[in-house]
């Protein structure tokens, strides 16, 4: 994300996601699970789609997520590169990552219904659609608790 639009979702995410399990900042996923092996060939597609432009995004409305709430997030070149990358690696994917993702940042996951309803009423009170910047591509391995950064390639276009 851009540096702006990072601050202002990881702070709403560590106002309302529970701490204990709040292991990660503000962020898109694309995929949940790549095996490690594919790490390099990962890494050259990476910074092969990050030398043009980002791509446009925009923030187009508050999901309620059942127990938890997100912004969704529209973006066609995302979602393009996103499929590529899934092309790429087809026979490679869990069944969760074959399936298209709904782009979004989640600000609160993991509590009781009830408290997430209240917060999606909160924020859409003042909700209004505006771009979104995303800054560059990134992966991570899970450690058992602590997230590591594999890579990470910033758009250049």
């Amino acid at each position: 994300m851009g540096a702006a639009d990072f601050a202002w979702a990881d702070g709403l995410r560590r106002a309302h996601f529970p701490p204990e399990r709040n292991v990660l900042s503000a962020h898109i996923t694309l995929f949940h699970h790549l095996p490690p092996s594919v790490l390099p060939e990962l890494a050259d597609r990476l910074k092969l789609l990050c030398r043009g432009p980002a791509p446009a995004a925009r923030l187009i409305e508050v999901m309620l997520l059942g127990q938890g709430v997100a912004y969704r997030i529209d973006s066609p070149a995302l979602m393009a590169m996103r499929d590529d990358l899934a092309e790429a690696f087809t026979g490679l994917l869990t069944p969760q990552d074959q399936a298209r993702p709904r782009l979004h940042v989640t600000v609160q996951n993991k509590v009781p219904p009830a408290q997430a309803k209240a917060l999606a009423q909160q924020l859409r009170a003042d909700f209004r659609p505006r771009p979104f910047a995303i800054a560059g591509l990134a992966a991570w391995h899970y450690r058992g608790g602590p997230w590591e950064p594999t890579m990470k390639a910033m758009f250049r276009g």
